[in-house]
């Protein structure tokens, strides 16, 4: 014995009961009394009907058994170095001082311009290439700076 399931209310109907509609798309709905078909036809929306199974199932209707909540597990928390620093220096960079903090960074700042200063004495300064001043009375000002005499 096959039972169906009224398309409309979610109700079982048994052999030999109910109503078949084919829709044009070939879509077969069940319906096992008139008044589900003529609710269904007026385009109804089952989940605003009271007594329908969609209806007690989206407002939680008619479940007995509380089921138990899932407890969800606790997340533990752990400390782990990051690479580049063990869990250590992070530690000591944690409790450390704002005031210890900025003192560090103005001597960081400082050593690195020491050693830029350095590093500029040693290169020899490059002198900039002069232009030759040759043909200056048949040039323009634009073509002496390079222009392209308005092309």
């Amino acid at each position: 014995m096959k039972l169906e399931i009224d398309s409309f209310t979610g109700y079982k109907i048994y052999p030999s009961k109910g109503r078949l509609f084919v829709r044009g798309d070939s879509k077969i709905f069940r319906f096992g009394a008139s008044k589900n078909e003529s609710l269904f036809l007026q385009r109804k929306n089952p989940r605003k009907i009271a007594w329908t199974v969609l209806y007690r199932r989206m407002h939680k209707k008619g479940i007995t058994e509380e089921v138990a909540k899932k407890r969800s597990r606790r997340t533990v928390k752990h400390q782990r170095g990051i690479v580049g620093a063990d869990l250590e220096a992070i530690k000591a960079k944690r409790t450390q001082s704002a005031q210890d903090r900025t003192q560090q960074r103005l001597a960081a700042i400082s050593k690195a311009k020491a050693e830029k200063k350095e590093k500029e004495a040693k290169k020899p300064k490059a002198q900039r290439p002069t232009a030759p001043v040759a043909n200056l009375k048949n040039i323009s000002k634009q073509q002496a700076k390079g222009g392209r005499g308005g092309r």
